[in-house]
């Protein structure tokens, strides 16, 4: 089946709407996915943009877990993710890998309709904001959703410090 812009996954269309919450699927340009250009062309504050960052145990690629993290802040890797991963060293997961895991695409992986078995770390902070944005699934849509969809993920879990926000010109942003 082909996409159209502005449509989603099914098996994450199914989750949103078993969801119960509202949400809303946005069209994107692909070549706009990547939360800056996103964020910039459609007007949306960054505050509200939460990226998925797929990060693993550098021994283990068995040991994995896909972070949610507001655009405005850098995931904390090398503490935090490292011990909540039981691991020596921890990194980043090649584009590829991401693809293999969660089956989306860059610039719009999403841990709404993830496979069984990937787990979610969600930055605390984001449970206080009134709406966020996450990938659709592809790189054409996006989803706007409540904070609430990360309560109805299996093996979802709130991580105080996950992140830390971003320093812009020289001080604490």
């Amino acid at each position: 089946m082909t996409q159209q812009a502005g449509e989603t996954l099914p098996a994450i269309q199914a989750a949103l709407e078993a969801s119960g919450l509202t949400f809303e699927v946005w069209p994107c340009d692909d070549s706009l996915a990547d939360t800056a250009a996103f964020c910039a062309h459609y007007k949306v504050p960054a505050e509200h943009s939460v990226n998925a960052i797929l990060v693993r145990d550098k021994a283990d690629a068995d040991n994995y877990a896909l972070c949610m993290v507001p655009a405005t802040h850098r995931l904390d890797v090398n503490k935090v993710v490292r011990k909540k991963l039981g691991a020596k060293k921890a990194s980043f997961a090649a584009a590829e890998e991401t693809r293999q895991i969660t089956g989306m695409e860059i610039g719009g992986v999403t841990p709404i309709g993830l496979p069984a078995g990937v787990r979610v770390w969600v930055e605390a902070s984001v449970m206080a904001l009134d709406y966020i944005i996450l990938g659709g699934g592809n790189r054409t849509s996006k989803l706007k959703v409540p904070p609430a969809i990360f309560t109805q993920i299996a093996e979802c879990e709130m991580v105080a410090d996950l992140a830390r926000p971003r320093e812009t010109n020289g001080s604490p942003g």
